[in-house]
């Protein structure tokens, strides 16, 4: 009997996260469609597939939990998640990372290894509704009917509550970009005392302001985005500059997101040593004024911005040389940057 409970439940799980899959899309029709083509899909078929993707997981859903048909909804599953799959691994490979949004908006962030772990399970979950239509075809009937309909009722509890997760998500993006477009003039004035934050790395530690000035060491906080293509070639030159900086200046690259995906952005575009960290929402950028990526704040020992947002990689050079050229200047630290630097 307990083989049979885990039959339905496998089918109940498959059911929920197509259904949530196929209303994410169709919710979001703008994202969507963005999606579909930033994978890849030729521009005259982009409706076409933007419609017909939640049509047929919408059915994946439904038939899943029909006992003569669920054998069908697992190979169909099956297919679509190996299909998905191998286009992203090739978007990974070839260095590109789109929004996903393969749950609509709640799911924008850009596709990475997390992607093909979280396909992989939905892979093994799809095998086992398989293998499971095989060999208890007629699951739920000689389930207990309280016991059958209990399990269904919390499946769609579940499925609700993962769906306000994500609403939760969207909202709280859509408040920072709000914030970030109502702050007014970028960054903050040169001489202003740097606002403290938090930031967290891949293990969960946490790493404020006052820890990386210890040392009377310069601070460079590089904000940067997993899907910036310019992001990408800067993180491949800043260990160069921290090898020759080290002595005085801390470089942090700042994402935003998941901490893991974050530090394997950082391994794989080569920032060595470098700290690659991720704010929790937007709060650090909030903060120091900061409205794209990539882009970098310096500030000084005293805990003062140096200097205004520097945007771009040339800038963002500037920036140091300021730091090493105040090293050795009589000028207060918190005098501003000086002229003729870029901004």
């Amino acid at each position: 009997m307990l083989i049979e409970y885990g039959v339905w439940v496998s089918r109940l799980a498959l059911c929920a996260v197509f259904g949530l899959s196929a209303w994410g899309k169709l919710a979001d029709r703008s994202a969507t469609r963005q999606a579909v083509g930033d994978f890849g899909v030729p521009l005259r078929w982009v409706p076409a597939v933007a419609w017909g993707l939640p049509v047929a997981e919408a059915v994946i859903a439904v038939v899943a939990l029909l006992p003569w048909a669920s054998g069908v909804a697992a190979v169909a599953a099956l297919l679509l998640l190996g299909v998905f799959t191998v286009m992203i691994a090739r978007l990974l490979r070839r260095g590109e990372r789109p929004s996903c949004s393969c749950f609509g908006t709640a799911s924008a962030a850009p596709i990475g290894p997390k992607t093909l772990g979280r396909n992989g399970v939905l892979v093994v979950l799809a095998a086992a509704v398989g293998v499971g239509a095989l060999t208890h075809p007629r699951v739920p009937m000689g389930l207990p009917a309280d016991d059958a309909i209990g399990c269904a009722v919390v499946a769609v509890l579940s499925a609700v509550l993962v769906w306000i997760a994500g609403q939760l998500r969207v909202l709280r993006r859509r408040v920072d970009e709000q914030a970030l477009s109502t702050l007014g003039a970028e960054g903050l004035p040169a001489g202003s005392i740097a606002p403290e934050f938090e930031l967290l790395d891949a293990r969960g530690g946490k790493t404020t302001l006052e820890g990386l000035l210890a040392g009377q060491r310069w601070v460079l906080l590089v904000f940067v985005h997993p899907g910036c293509e310019l992001c990408a070639a800067l993180a491949r030159e800043l260990p160069r500059w921290h090898a020759r900086n080290s002595d005085i200046l801390a470089i942090v690259a700042v994402g935003n997101g998941d901490a893991a995906e974050q530090a394997a952005w950082g391994v794989e575009n080569g920032l060595g040593d470098i700290p690659s960290l991720v704010q929790r929402g937007n709060e650090a950028a909030l903060r120091y004024r900061v409205r794209g990526t990539p882009s970098a704040v310096l500030i000084d020992p005293d805990g003062r911005v140096a200097a205004p947002v520097a945007r771009g990689a040339i800038a963002i050079r500037e920036l140091i040389s300021t730091a090493k050229t105040a090293r050795h200047s009589p000028t207060p630290a918190h005098s501003g940057i000086p002229a003729g630097i870029s901004r």
